[in-house]
C-alpha cells in the first residue's frame, strides 16, 4: 500500500481549503472513545465523477477541497454494480457471495426483498453501543414492515422501495416506517423536490440536542433515477443536452450540500469529533460515463463488474485525527465500511464477516491487513413481470456475472444460461487499469487459482437469486 501526501505538491490547495472554510489540521493528543459518524453515500455517481478524482466539467468544489483536507482512496469497491446488493454489503459487512440480495430485483408483490431481520446491520451494533442512529435517503432493502426502524435506526426518513426512488417528485415518502403524504407532489404536481427535503431532515437532525454520539447514515438519491432538478442555471450556458446539463447540475448541488453539512457540524461544535466518510454505491450509466468521463479513464458502467461499474469514490475526513492530503492505493471494499466503523467506535467488530477494517489507514496507525481477494457477483434481473412458460423465454432474474480482484489481478467471469461455469477473462491492473487486455490465455496457472476461489467464495443462501418460482 502506498500513501501519497498531496499538500506538499503545492500551496495552492491550502488556498482553496481556506475559501471552503475548512480548518487545517491538527493532531490531537488523544482519540475520542466515541466519535460520531457521518456517512454520505451518493447514488450512480461513477469514479470520475469528482474534480479530485479528474473530473473537468463538473463542478465540485466542496467534496475536492473535503477530500485535500483528508484522505483519499483510489482503489475502493462498491459492494455490487446495482444499488440493493451494494447497499446490505456496506451495512453488513458481507460481500455479495454471501448476502441475501444480490442483484436489483423486486418481488411478486413488486417491491424490493426484505434483508433478513437476523442480518445485523452496523446501525445495530452501534445502537447496542450507545449510539444514536439516523437513516435520511433511499433505504432500498425491504418495504413497509421491513423499514430502517427494523434494522438498528432509530430515526428514518426517505424511500424505502427502489423503484419508487426514481421519481424526485414523489406523493409519499416513509418517516419511521410511517407513511407521510406530500401534498405539494399531488396529482402530478412538483412542489417538494425529495433530496432537498433530505438535506433539510439532515440539518434538523444535526441541530438536534446531541447528548449521545451519533451514526447518521446519508443515502442520498443524488444523481440516480430521473434526471430532474428544480434549478440547472448553473450550466445554462453549456452547449449540452438538457438531461447531462441536469445530471451535471445534481452532483454539483451535491456538493454544495455537503459543504452545509460540515457547516452545520462547525456550528455546533460536532466536526473535531465527527468522522465523515464519502462514497458512490456503484459506477454511473453508459450515457453519463462517455460524455462525462463519468467512470474516469475504466472500462465498464453501473451492471457490469468492470472496474467502472464498481470501483468508485471514497472519501475519509476528520480534522484533527485524517491527516490532510493523503491519496492511499489500499485496495477496499464496501464490505470494510463495518469494521473500520466499528474500529473507529471502539467496539467489537462482529465475527463471520468478509469485511477487513481499513482503520489502519485512515490514520496511520499499525499494520494494514489485506484482503486475501475480492469477490462479486451479479444477477440481472429481467423487468418482463411474465413469469417463465407464461409469456417469457427468459428467467425473472439469472447469474451475468461474477468478478475477483487478488493482488494486482483482476477477473470478470460471464456467465450464460447454457453455460453456468463462465468464461474467465484476465487482467493485470497494475498494467492495465483499463482492462483492455485479456490475459487469461497467457495465463493458465492463473485461472485455475480463479477456479478455486470462485468455488470457495458463495453460498447458496439467497433465494431470491436466481429466482426459481
Amino acid at each position: 500500500m502506498k500513501v501519497y501526501n498531496i499538500l506538499s505538491i503545492t500551496g495552492a490547495g491550502l488556498v482553496l481549503l481556506t475559501a471552503f472554510g475548512f480548518r487545517k489540521a491538527s493532531v490531537k493528543r488523544s482519540l475520542p472513545v466515541k466519535p460520531n459518524i457521518v456517512l454520505i453515500m451518493a447514488d450512480d455517481m461513477g469514479y470520475g465523477d469528482l474534480g479530485c478524482y479528474g473530473q473537468q466539467m463538473i463542478q465540485t468544489p466542496h467534496i475536492d477541497a473535503l477530500a485535500k483536507q483528508g484522505l483519499r482512496l483510489t482503489h475502493y469497491y462498491a459492494g455490487n454494480t446495482v444499488c440493493a446488493p451494494s447497499r446490505e454489503a456496506l451495512l453488513t459487512g458481507m460481500h455479495t457471495g454471501h448476502t441475501y440480495i444480490r442483484g436489483n430485483f423486486l418481488t411478486d408483490e413488486q417491491e424490493d426483498p426484505a434483508m433478513p431481520s437476523e442480518k445485523v446491520t452496523i446501525a445495530e451494533l452501534l445502537k447496542k453501543a450507545g449510539y444514536r442512529t439516523a437513516l435520511i435517503g433511499k433505504w432500498g432493502l425491504g418495504g413497509e414492515q421491513h423499514s430502517p426502524d427494523t434494522q438498528g435506526f432509530d430515526y428514518s426518513y426517505g424511500y424505502l422501495d427502489q423503484i419508487q426512488a426514481h421519481n424526485y417528485y414523489p406523493p409519499f415518502l416513509y418517516e419511521n416506517g410511517k407513511k407521510v403524504m406530500l401534498p405539494e407532489n399531488a396529482d402530478g404536481k412538483k412542489g417538494a423536490y425529495s433530496h432537498n427535503l433530505f438535506v433539510d431532515k439532515t440539518l434538523a437532525f444535526l441541530d438536534s440536542p446531541q447528548d449521545k454520539p451519533f451514526f447518521l447514515y446519508l443515502p442520498y438519491t443524488i444523481p440516480h433515477g430521473d434526471h430532474v432538478i428544480p434549478d440547472n442555471s448553473v450550466y445554462a450556458g453549456k452547449d449540452w443536452p438538457e438531461q447531462f446539463k441536469n445530471y451535471a447540475a445534481m452532483i454539483t448541488l451535491l456538493d454544495q450540500d455537503v459543504a452545509r453539512i460540515i457547516s452545520a457540524l462547525k456550528a455546533k461544535g460536532l466536526d473535531e469529533n465527527t468522522l465523515i466518510l464519502f462514497m458512490s454505491d456503484n459506477g454511473a450509466n453508459p450515457g453519463f460515463a462517455k460524455f462525462f468521463k463519468s467512470n474516469g479513464s475504466l472500462r465498464g458502467f453501473k451492471t457490469n463488474l468492470y472496474e467502472g461499474g464498481i470501483r468508485e469514490p471514497f472519501i475519509a475526513y476528520w480534522p484533527g485525527r485524517i491527516k490532510a492530503g493523503q491519496v492511499s492505493d489500499h485496495v477496499t471494499a464496501g464490505w470494510d465500511v463495518l469494521p473500520t466503523i466499528c474500529q473507529a467506535a471502539g467496539i467489537k467488530t462482529p465475527a463471520g464477516i468478509d469485511g477487513v477494517s481499513f482503520y489502519p489507514s485512515l490514520f496511520n496507525t499499525g499494520k494494514q491487513a489485506e484482503h486475501d481477494y475480492l469477490y462479486w457477483e451479479y444477477y440481472t434481473y429481467n423487468y418482463n413481470w411474465n413469469k417463465p412458460g407464461k409469456g417469457s423465454e427468459q428467467p425473472r432474474n439469472w447469474l451475468e456475472s461474477r468478478a475477483l480482484r487478488f493482488g494486482d489481478w483482476k477477473a470478470v467471469i460471464k456467465s450464460t444460461a447454457a453455460d453456468a461455469a463462465g468464461t474467465v477473462e484476465l487482467f493485470n491492473l497494475a498494467t492495465d487499469p483499463a482492462e483492455s487486455k485479456d490475459l487469461a490465455a497467457a495465463h493458465p496457472e492463473l485461472v485455475k487459482h480463479v477456479r478455486e476461489l470462485l468455488a470457495k467464495a458463495t453460498i447458496a443462501n439467497a433465494p431470491f437469486f436466481p429466482y426459481k418460482h
